[in-house]
């Protein structure tokens, strides 16, 4: 069954964030916990991945619910090179999920 579905594949989503923190971290990528506040064009931005003077940046949303947060790492991570490295089997499959 898949996370999105609303169940974690055996990881609490506050588990599941702090291995996506760690991953960030690893890959040298800074992440901000940053408030959002909606508008007219983005009314349910939960934040993204961006460059600033030359490092990945990371921001989150801290007031959106987990699940939007777990995504929110999937999609900035997913444009990485992660074939290499050791990521939890959970956390891969969240990975895989969204590449497909």
């Amino acid at each position: 069954m898949s996370f999105w579905a609303g169940k974690s594949p055996g990881m609490e989503a506050y588990r599941i964030i702090e291995s996506f923190e760690e991953l960030a971290k690893n890959l040298g990528i800074k992440v901000r916990y940053e408030p959002i506040n909606p508008d007219e064009a983005l009314p349910e931005a939960v934040g993204g991945l961006c460059r600033f003077k030359g490092e990945y940046v990371l921001i989150i949303n801290p007031k959106a619910p987990a699940s939007e947060q777990i995504r929110t790492f999937v999609e900035a991570l997913k444009s990485f090179e992660l074939d290499q490295i050791y990521i939890k089997p959970a956390l891969r499959e969240l990975l895989d999920e969204v590449s497909k």
